[in-house]
């Protein structure tokens, strides 16, 4: 099995911290070497590891946005 390869491109902001010092953030992060896409998961502290997450298109994201926004109010 071939190693997953990471990259960030940027750092948007972080959505919470944990007290053991994991954040959960919004990057854009290029999986694999493929166009860069808007992702939020944990890291650990110095990104050392990386929890479960899930990518979004910024098609997917603008929907995500408008279902929030309904939402949310």
């Amino acid at each position: 099995m071939s190693e997953i390869k990471c990259t960030t491109v940027e750092k948007i902001g972080i959505i919470k911290e944990s007290n053991n010092g994991w954040k959960r953030e919004l990057r854009l992060v290029s999986w694999n070497d493929a166009a860069p896409r808007l992702d939020i998961r944990d890291w650990a502290p110095g990104d050392t590891k990386v929890g479960k997450g899930i990518t979004l298109t910024k098609d997917e994201a603008r929907a995500l946005k408008g279902l929030l926004e309904k939402y949310l109010g």
